[in-house]
């Protein structure tokens, strides 16, 4: 349960906490990282798998109980089925989940299960290799399709696909990521491109509205509304014929900020307070220098006033987000 003062200042009470264990990829997907790299975090910055532990704990006694690790690619950093389990056995954690590229996950999907992982998010743009090409700088579109084939297999449920569409890219392939859906028991879920540092403005051409995929799938295919779940910012859709489900998280086209619920813990202890705001919390330096866990939490606790009533996102050069989408996990 929340604790009553978890809440930010707008009412909005915060049980969802993403953690950033790397910003590290081996891919280097168009939307993500900029041409030419970005400066990593300095690894002496890197939280250990210790601290993130002695501030999730800190998070959990505010009344988190949903943590998603992330990264960058979370399955680059070594032996990570050890952090997965040492927060499994947190007492108040509800849901513990993984959003990852996939090209790691067919030899560490079972690990990582027994570890106590059971929700997983996979990201797929594209069925064509030539397109995981151009959008993610290596052909390796094979080993991401093992992947979700593997944790299928492993029993991790549900099994999320994220697809980023962008036109005249992989607009073209809707209706295979439906059919998919339908022939596999995995949700689909169309995400917009979303504003990331040096990236939207430039890419801004390749924007796709989730109503437009919407309209595109009612030409073929009958979508059925399931019941949304408190907190829940995708709209998911059954197919009138199939077992999977289609979900879209439309962040520009329908802003959801009036719900959000969740705050980020970067790679290198910053909390930051909106996917696509400035404001941002030091947790690093004072885990480092000693304060006690009762100080920690009322330092999130304070922390949480920061966050915004909502992104003010227009798609202008003034607006563009202050972070590469790698360093905040998304």
């Amino acid at each position: 349960m929340i604790q009553d003062d978890f809440v930010d200042s707008f009412g909005r009470g915060i049980s969802y906490l993403r953690i950033s264990v790397t910003d590290r990829c081996n891919l280097r997907c168009c939307y993500c990282i900029p041409p030419g790299g970005f400066p990593f975090t300095c690894r002496t910055d890197i939280l250990s798998y210790e601290e993130i532990l002695r501030l999730s704990e800190c998070f959990v006694d505010l009344g988190i109980d949903k943590i998603r690790l992330t990264g960058g690619e979370p399955l680059a950093r070594r032996n990570l089925s050890s952090l997965v389990n040492a927060l499994s056995q947190i007492p108040g954690i509800k849901d513990l989940s993984l959003s990852t590229n996939g090209i790691f996950l067919a030899d560490q999907a079972e690990d990582l299960f027994e570890a106590g992982l059971k929700r997983i998010n996979i990201s797929l743009d594209t069925f064509s290799s030539a397109k995981f090409r151009q959008i993610a700088g290596w052909d390796v579109h094979h080993r991401v399709v093992t992947g979700i084939e593997k944790a299928i297999q492993v029993g991790f449920h549900p099994v999320k696909i994220n697809a980023v569409i962008m036109k005249e890219i992989n607009d073209d392939e809707i209706e295979s990521f439906v059919a998919f859906a339908m022939e596999h028991p995995v949700e689909v879920r169309f995400i917009e491109l979303m504003p990331t540092h040096n990236s939207f403005v430039a890419k801004k051409k390749y924007f796709v509205s989730n109503d437009w995929v919407k309209n595109e799938i009612a030409k073929w295919a009958v979508l059925l509304p399931e019941p949304r779940l408190p907190g829940d910012v995708s709209e998911v859709y059954r197919p009138a014929h199939g077992v999977g489900k289609i979900g879209f998280i439309s962040s520009i086209s329908h802003p959801f900020c009036s719900e959000c619920n969740r705050i980020r813990l970067r790679v290198d202890g910053t909390l930051k307070l909106c996917l696509h705001g400035e404001e941002t919390f030091d947790l690093r330096t004072p885990l480092r220098g000693g304060k006690s866990k009762a100080e920690l939490v009322q330092l999130i606790r304070e922390a949480a006033q920061l966050k915004p009533k909502g992104h003010q996102f227009t798609g202008s050069v003034e607006d563009e987000a202050v972070a590469y989408m790698c360093q905040v996990g998304g």
